[in-house]
């Protein structure tokens, strides 16, 4: 089942319901409901991967117990590095296990060896990777004492499999999600509505945006010979904007969602291409992973708090596992590689914290120099995406080898359109900017004018919308 889907159309009225008017008597109720819906909802991608889901949780659920009651440090470890090594073991062996057999195969041809290795013909569950990171960060928290353990199974159970956020994120944090399903949640009309906002905003992302960018994308890198470098710049431009547009979008029909049911996610996104440097792209794209990234590893590994040497060690290391995470791929990361290339000048000069604040805060246009930032970052941004959209090394680089030579550039022959959709949402975003999402219309008084915005949107999604069955991060 996915968002936008007839099916989870008729499955999120019927679950909202039974929420606020059947399972309203008490908050246990309604969490098993919640629970109940979660696990219907993630059946309905393949029912077989059901036990893992159900496996991790209950793993951490009682490991987190078992830590609690240690009677020494000792004991506490075993726990910690028990439940720690079975989901990096199941992590591994459904993500992992088939990239390091072929590229340890590939290794030894390279040195005139033949190797026969058992490859596993097994399917990726849905969400594996994030669902495995929720698990992480609660047995982490518990261990270093920052969190009591959820003696609640219900409760915990909620926190690992919510729906709205169990195949895609966003990855959320004990501290921040169960107290929310462990208290009573009251319905506020005002957060309802801005939900169904920024769902409708999220599908008008997927929809219009990504998915019309999609068809060119997967033609573009399919043929890439057959076309000048006009179309493969066109073809990773809207490359850009399909991943972002799908991702984000993704990710505003979860927050939405939740909201649905008085519950408050974490932001995942926050215009990340009106960024002006590298480092203020990372705050700004997927922020639950890189604040995940930063907090159970950067600031482990000492963060930037030692010598210069550390501190580019230590940013290395968080863009190599963050590509890594995303895919069994060395295109992945090559990606995450590349990333750090481009943020550890700005790490080494100290300039890594340079822009925390809202691009053109007290203006409506951005000043010269801000939109060379801006259109610099993007172009950075969009080159490493190529490595990320490829199937390849070698593909990736032949695709940016043809887009550098200057000589192949010619008239596009490839749909433009898509560039009417992604002009849309750019305008919409930059007015939005100092929002929390593209359709939070809190300052809009007048109905008429808000509904008018509500028909606009949802006509150019029946119009315009080219709806595919999946999401590209339901591969991660």
């Amino acid at each position: 089942m996915i968002f936008n889907s007839f099916n989870f159309l008729i499955f999120l009225p019927i679950v909202f319901f039974l929420h606020w008017f059947v399972a309203n008597k008490n908050n246990k109720s309604q969490n098993l409901l919640l629970l109940a819906a979660s696990y219907f909802f993630y059946a309905c991608w393949d029912y077989r991967f059901l036990f893992l889901l159900v496996f991790s949780t209950v793993l951490d659920y009682f490991t987190g117990i078992k830590m609690s009651e240690s009677k020494n440090l000792k004991e506490k470890k075993f726990w910690f590095w028990l439940s720690i090594s079975i989901n990096l073991g199941f992590l591994g062996v459904f993500k992992y296990y088939n990239f390091f057999v072929s590229s340890f195969s590939d290794l030894l041809l390279g040195f005139g060896m033949t190797s026969h290795f058992w490859t596993l013909s097994i399917i990726l569950p849905v969400g594996i990777s994030f669902y495995t990171f929720h698990g992480l960060s609660y047995v982490i928290d518990i261990y270093n004492d920052k969190i009591p353990p959820e003696r609640d199974f219900v409760d915990y159970s909620v926190f690992v499999s919510f729906f709205p956020l169990l195949v895609a994120g966003p990855i959320e944090r004990a501290t921040h999600l169960l107290p929310q399903i462990q208290k009573e949640r009251v319905f506020y009309y005002s957060k309802a509505v801005d939900g169904l906002r920024q769902i409708l905003w999220g599908l008008f992302m997927k929809i219009v945006v990504a998915d019309n960018c999609a068809i060119v994308v997967n033609d573009v890198f399919k043929n890439q010979g057959h076309y000048n470098a006009s179309s493969l710049a066109i073809g990773a431009i809207f490359f850009a904007f399909q991943i972002y547009g799908d991702f984000s979008g993704y990710s505003n029909i979860a927050l939405g969602t939740a909201r649905l049911f008085g519950v408050e996610l974490l932001r995942n996104f926050s215009f990340p291409y009106f960024s002006r440097d590298i480092a203020e792209f990372w705050r700004r794209w997927h922020i639950s992973l890189s604040s995940w990234f930063k907090d159970y590893l950067y600031i482990p590994l000492g963060g930037s708090k030692g010598s210069l040497w550390l501190q580019v060690r230590n940013t290395l290391i968080i863009f190599l596992v963050s590509g890594f995470w995303h895919g069994a791929n060395w295109t992945f990361i090559i990606w995450g590689l590349l990333n750090a290339m481009y943020i550890l000048p700005l790490v080494v000069f100290k300039l890594n914290r340079a822009n925390t604040d809202i691009v053109a805060q007290n203006s409506i246009l951005p000043s010269v120099k801000e939109l060379l930032q801006i259109v610099f970052t993007f172009m950075l941004t969009t080159i490493a995406w190529v490595f990320f959209r490829s199937d390849t090394v070698h593909g990736a680089f032949s695709y940016l080898l043809k887009l550098f030579n200057y000589k192949a550039y010619h008239f596009p022959e490839v749909e433009l359109k898509p560039f009417i959709f992604i002009f849309i949402l750019l305008i919409v975003e930059w007015i939005q900017r100092n929002k929390q999402h593209g359709l939070e219309l809190s300052n809009v008084k007048r109905a008429s004018v808000r509904w008018s915005i509500y028909l606009l949107i949802f006509i150019v999604i029946l119009l315009f919308g080219a709806s595919s069955d999946s999401f590209i991060y339901f591969q991660f």
